[in-house]
């Protein structure tokens, strides 16, 4: 397992070919990458703040609920904070499991919770002003089946 909290980008390609290299017992990789999402045109960066040690330890213990209740090999969450321009990555799962389903499971239930409870606050700056991003009953819900 491994959890990343870092404000500089990431290089999708590079952590997807070394995630599970060499893992020849692992028939499924799933991954997953969040974007910067500009939906009105209006945005001109999201600020993503978190507590130092806090997220850190957030985030691998909702990893460490993800590898007891599905078969995995390998996690990895990157998620980065700092300003961010519209179309940047802001994050990254990947999910290494024997079969595909518990892999797709597992990526899944890891991005509900980065959506919905990871201790992140996302301020968005643009043409209409600042304010913080809301968390929406969808992310709550989409939480709540796990």
């Amino acid at each position: 397992m491994r959890i990343v909290v870092q404000e500089p980008a990431f290089d999708f390609g590079a952590e997807a070919d070394t995630f599970a290299a060499g893992r020849t017992d692992m028939g499924a990789v799933v991954t997953f990458t969040g974007t910067v999402r500009d939906s009105a045109g209006t945005l001109g960066q999201m600020v993503i703040e978190h507590y130092p040690g806090m997220t850190e330890k957030a985030l691998d213990s909702i990893a460490r609920e993800a590898e007891r209740r599905w078969s995995l090999g390998e996690v990895l969450v990157i998620h980065r904070y700092g300003p961010m321009r519209p179309g940047e990555r802001i994050m990254m799962v990947a999910t290494a499991s024997p079969h595909r389903q518990d892999a797709f499971e597992a990526a899944e239930f890891l991005m509900d919770y980065l959506k919905s409870r990871a201790p992140f606050w996302k301020k968005e700056q643009g043409r209409d002003g600042t304010g913080w991003v809301a968390s929406k009953d969808e992310d709550e819900d989409a939480l709540s089946r796990w």
